[in-house]
């Protein structure tokens, strides 16, 4: 949700712009009124954002439990979401009804709702603490494991946690926005990419450009399904098949070292920026390919040799130590510049 209502305001500071582009975008736009929110919060844009929250809430999941790492995915909100109204639209058409007309306002709203569902998948701690204290969570290791440390997360207690967190970020927005985007004039990336992108698709010529862009990414859509679906044929297990292919050799496996052959991955590492990329892959060198085998030598000496890898006692706790540590001195460091 702060992606997406940001995005909306720093739309509105970009449309305020005194560049020529921007002006002869707002002049289609000149002799049109803005439409009221009855006509904005229509039936079909909360369609459209139902379906697409669901289909990107699944994306930010497998992400989320895997790599980590989610892109900013408001430009592919916008652009799914004209597209898919504009197919609804253009049904209604071919049967005879004439409904109301597709405005960027209310392709904002799609856009600011997808964002919003997809981004309390990932922040709402699915893949991290709302699992964490779950009686499963509290039966690898033996230290705080009673009731009062374990939490079920029932369906009825996550939404009204979420309900709850959500509106944190809601309060935090509206000053933020009037400082940062308002009275600084603030530029916000993907907002103000995502709002030329819907003020393009509701001209002439930005609409043949994204019919040309929705072609291009349904059909990488179909060679990631097809892909997907050829590795799930031919797998025989969970340690078998091109997911678990051994590229990089078999001591290399072990340690974790493969191509996995997703186009998921690819593709996130296209639209994230190089400096990501580049960190996340020292990292894992640093981590999994020196210091964890480094550690593990040292089975028997520095934690007991019969414990498995995954308790919290063994090999598990210096990767989840090492990993903490730099974060708390990050945060420390960051608190004592008055940074946070």
């Amino acid at each position: 949700h702060r992606h997406g209502h940001a995005g909306k305001g720093a739309g509105e500071a970009a449309n305020g712009g005194a560049s020529p582009e921007d002006a002869s975008v707002e002049q289609v736009f000149a002799d049109k009124a803005v439409p009221s929110w009855r006509e904005q919060l229509t039936l079909r844009a909360l369609v459209v954002s139902a379906l697409l929250a669901v289909m990107f809430s699944v994306i930010v999941m497998k992400l989320n439990l895997t790599t980590g790492i989610i892109p900013s995915l408001n430009v592919s909100a916008g652009l799914l979401g004209f597209f898919f109204v504009r197919l609804w639209t253009n049904a209604f058409e071919r049967m005879g009804l004439v409904g109301h007309p597709f405005t960027r306002q209310e392709n904002t709203v799609i856009q600011t709702c997808v964002v919003s569902a997809y981004g309390i998948a990932f922040s709402g701690g699915f893949g991290s603490y709302l699992f964490g204290m779950s009686d499963t969570i509290a039966k690898q290791a033996t230290e705080a494991n009673d009731p009062w440390n374990i939490k079920e997360p029932h369906l009825g207690w996550m939404i009204g946690f979420l309900f709850l967190v959500s509106f944190i970020g809601i309060f935090a927005l509206v000053p933020m926005r009037k400082i940062m985007i308002v009275d600084y004039k603030l530029t916000y990336p993907s907002g103000t990419a995502t709002a030329y992108l819907i003020n393009g698709f509701h001209t002439p010529e930005g609409a043949k450009l994204a019919k040309k862009q929705v072609k291009i990414l349904g059909r990488y859509f179909m060679v990631s399904f097809f892909w997907g679906f050829f590795q799930w044929f031919f797998s025989g297990g969970d340690d078998c098949g091109f997911k678990n292919f051994p590229t990089l050799g078999l001591e290399a496996y072990k340690n974790r070292f493969y191509f996995d052959f997703s186009p998921t991955y690819i593709g996130v590492g296209m639209i994230c920026p190089h400096i990501v990329n580049v960190s996340v892959m020292l990292g894992g060198i640093i981590s999994w390919g020196i210091m964890w085998p480094l550690i593990g030598k040292k089975k028997g000496s520095w934690y007991p040799a019969s414990l498995p890898e995954s308790s919290l006692h063994g090999l598990q706790a210096y990767r989840v130590s090492t990993l903490i540590l730099p974060l708390s001195s990050l945060l420390s460091k960051l608190k004592s510049n008055n940074v946070v």
